[in-house]
C-alpha cells in the first residue's frame, strides 16, 4: 500500500489537500475495479500538521490532522499544501518541517508541493539548483527571492531529485493523476484520467497566463513608453520611435526599459499584442488574418509562429480551447 502524507499549515489552501484526498479514493475504487474485489487499496492518505494541531485554513474552514509530523516514521510520498505568499505568513515552525522533509527524502519518499507550496520547499533550500515550477502569477516574485532555483514557470508540472512541484492551483488533478500513473498501473491512469475529467496531455500554464505588467518600478518614462505600447500596439513600427517619444535615447532605452520592467521593450510589445489577440480569439468570431492585421502584423504565418512561441498552442487551438459564448 503506498502511504501518502498530506502536509497543511495554517492559511493554506484546503482544496488541493481534499482534493487529493478524494482522488486517491476514487483511485482506489478503479484499482479494486480493474483488477480484483478482494485486492487491499492501493492508497493510504493521512493528514498531517507540523504539531498535530488542527489548522485554519483560507476560507475559515477548520482542518483536522490525523496526526503531527513527528508520528510519521515513513511515508512513500509527502505533499505540501500552497500558502499564499505575501498574504499568508510562513509558519514559525519551518525548521521543524524542514528537517522531517528532509529525513523523509533521505528513506527515498517523493516530495511534492500543490501551486505555491514551491514557496516553502524553496525556503527551506529545498529547491536550490533544482527545477521548479509554480503558480505563473507568482513566477516574478519567486524568481527574485530564490534565484538559485531553475524555475520553468510554462510548466504545469516538474520533477527533479524526487521533488515534484506543480503550477496553479488546479494542477493537484495533474498531480494526483501523475502519482496514480506512478505507483498502479497504465490501465488505472487511463480510467481515473477519464473518470476525474483530467486532461493527461495538459502539460503547460502558458496558454492560461494572463498579463500582468510591471508598473510599480518608479521609472517615470519607462511607464511612459509602457503606457504608448499598451495603447498604439498596432501602430508601431519600431522600439527607436518608443524611445524618442519618451526622451530615452535609442541606445540606452533596451536597457533601462528591461532593468524596470524585466522584459526587452520589442518582447513587450510583443506580449501586449499577443494578449490583444487572445481576447480577440476569446470573445470574436473574426477570422485569424483580420485579428493578425488588427493588432500590428502583415503576415498571417510569422504572427502564428508567434503566437505559438508565447502560448504553446496555435491561434486556432486557442480559440477551441477559449472562446466563451456567454449569451
Amino acid at each position: 500500500m503506498v502511504k501518502i502524507s498530506l502536509w497543511i499549515g495554517e492559511g493554506c489552501m484546503s482544496s488541493s489537500i481534499i482534493s487529493l484526498v478524494d482522488a486517491f479514493y476514487i483511485a482506489n475504487l478503479w484499482h479494486r475495479n480493474l483488477e480484483d474485489e478482494r485486492i487491499l487499496p492501493l492508497f493510504e492518505t493521512q493528514i498531517v500538521s507540523t504539531d498535530g494541531k488542527p489548522v485554519l485554513a483560507q476560507g475559515n474552514v477548520r482542518l483536522a490532522p490525523d496526526m503531527s509530523i513527528q508520528d510519521v516514521d515513513r511515508t512513500d510520498c509527502v505533499v505540501i499544501s500552497p500558502l499564499l505568499p505575501r498574504i499568508t505568513p510562513l509558519p514559525e515552525d519551518l525548521g521543524l518541517l524542514g528537517q522531517w522533509l528532509e529525513k523523509m527524502k533521505s528513506q527515498d519518499a517523493l516530495i511534492a508541493s500543490v501551486c505555491t507550496g514551491t514557496f516553502l520547499l524553496a525556503q527551506m533550500g529545498l529547491l536550490d539548483g533544482k527545477k521548479a515550477t509554480t503558480n505563473w502569477q507568482y513566477a516574478r516574485l519567486f524568481k527574485k527571492q530564490f534565484p538559485k532555483v531553475r524555475l520553468v514557470p510554462e510548466d504545469i508540472l516538474t520533477e527533479d531529485d524526487n521533488i515534484i512541484c506543480t503550477g496553479a492551483a488546479t494542477a493537484v488533478n495533474n498531480l494526483s493523476l501523475h502519482l496514480i500513473g506512478r505507483y498502479g498501473s497504465r490501465k488505472l491512469f487511463n480510467a481515473c484520467s477519464k473518470a476525474l475529467l483530467i486532461d493527461p496531455n495538459r502539460s503547460s500554464q502558458t496558454p492560461y497566463a494572463m498579463p500582468i505588467a510591471f508598473r510599480s518600478h518608479g521609472d517615470i518614462q519607462v511607464l511612459k513608453a509602457q503606457k504608448l505600447i499598451e495603447s498604439e500596439y498596432a501602430q508601431i513600427k519600431t522600439i527607436d520611435d518608443i524611445a524618442r517619444r519618451v526622451g530615452i535615447s535609442p541606445r540606452h532605452f533596451k536597457r533601462r526599459f528591461k532593468k524596470a520592467t524585466g522584459d526587452l521593450p520589442l518582447k513587450y510589445l510583443q506580449r501586449v499584442r499577443i494578449d490583444v489577440a487572445k481576447e480577440w480569439l476569446e470573445t470574436t468570431h473574426e477570422p485569424i488574418d483580420t485579428i493578425t492585421g488588427a493588432v500590428g502584423y502583415s503576415d498571417i504565418s510569422s504572427f502564428s509562429r508567434l503566437f505559438k512561441q508565447h502560448t504553446r498552442i496555435s491561434p486556432k487551438s486557442y480559440r477551441e480551447k477559449f472562446f466563451c459564448q456567454l449569451y
